[in-house]
């Protein structure tokens, strides 16, 4: 019997009885704070990646933008690099000068010279190299490794071993060249062969970067398009040049871009390629590039609204370079999408 008026015990909540309620709603602070959590998350989504770019822009303006802008109001003037504040406004004196200069024609000459000289073999070379360490080999990674040694290699260091290899009187070339019967040649004082000596490093150093650029995009080439031309009867050479080359043209029209402008910014090589010293490329200039001709006019003969106009110049060839870049690479994919377009209807 129970008691009149005492309370009742309610069952277990696993016999069928209601579980004691607790309030899920969060507290008045707990709220708050996760409002504003909320808030410090949205502002870092909005805010973080200018926080990320920020570093990028402050210095491509202190080290990029500004001195670009500086050169440019600088070629407007007349003015000494023993007193860079002190400019005499001369307009486009210092541009329409250049073009009545000789000394520029030579460089600018002598630039496309080595460069040509330099790039082509360089960028066959490179082909060809990364056709051979695409193929399964024995130790390719060594091989791949080996191909940077150049490249990481000082300008310095490389160009004063080349100097000692290509002198007249005991360099090796010279007496490899008088082993097998032939007159020495004189590599520094001759504008071509200069250019040849020259074109010469600049290949060493930059083959085999380009190499594993060329390695690189011919491991993305799908292996179904020459097991096709395998099927078809076609040789390792027919491949080659049917489907390896056509695939790589968007790379092979990159590392031509960038080629052309480093050689167009040629200046530690034909620097110290100069056995007397100085930036007169020679003792007739006959290997003075554009860098070499507007270190000479800044820093040795301290005109810098002339070395300013110089770069200026320079600056419009590489945008005219990257025009036709542009340009060329517009017509390739025309060309790709038509002949796609073509084999779509066939």
């Amino acid at each position: 019997m129970t008691t009149t008026g005492s309370p009742v015990a309610a069952p277990p909540a696993e016999q069928g009885g209601a579980a004691p309620r607790h309030s899920t709603a969060p507290s008045s602070r707990e709220q708050k704070r996760r409002e504003r959590r909320s808030r410090w998350y949205q502002r870092d989504v909005k805010w973080s990646p200018y926080a990320f770019v920020t570093p990028f822009f402050l210095f491509f303006g202190a080290f990029s933008l500004f001195p670009l802008l500086y050169t440019g109001w600088a070629s407007l003037h007349k003015v000494s690099l023993t007193a860079p504040t002190e400019m005499e406004w001369a307009g486009l004196h210092n541009f329409s000068r250049l073009f009545e200069d000789d000394f520029f024609w030579n460089a600018l000459r002598n630039t496309f010279s080595i460069g040509i000289i330099s790039t082509v073999p360089q960028l066959l070379i490179a082909i060809g190299l990364a056709h051979l360490l695409n193929y399964r080999l024995r130790g390719a990674t060594f091989f791949r490794v080996a191909m940077l040694a150049p490249y990481a290699t000082s300008v310095a260091a490389a160009t004063l071993v080349f100097v000692m290899l290509f002198g007249y009187d005991y360099g090796m070339i010279n007496w490899a060249l008088g082993a097998v019967g032939i007159d020495p040649v004189d590599w520094h004082n001759d504008a071509l062969n200069s250019h040849l000596a020259i074109s010469a490093i600049v290949i060493w150093r930059w083959t085999g970067y380009n190499t594993l650029i060329y390695l690189a995009a011919m491991q993305a080439v799908p292996k179904d398009l020459y097991e096709s031309a395998s099927l078809d009867g076609a040789s390792r050479w027919q491949q080659f040049l049917h489907v390896t080359i056509p695939s790589l043209r968007p790379t092979i029209l990159f590392t031509v871009v960038v080629s052309t402008i480093g050689a167009t910014q040629l200046f530690g090589e034909p620097l110290l390629f100069n056995p007397a010293g100085g930036a007169n490329g020679g003792s007739d200039h006959q290997f003075q590039t554009l860098g070499l001709y507007l270190y000479e006019q800044g820093w040795v003969n301290l005109h810098l609204g002339r070395a300013s106009a110089i770069a200026w110049m320079m600056f419009l060839l590489l945008v005219l370079i990257g025009l036709v870049n542009w340009l060329v690479s517009r017509w390739m994919r025309r060309g790709e999408t038509g002949r796609k377009t073509a084999r779509r209807r066939s």
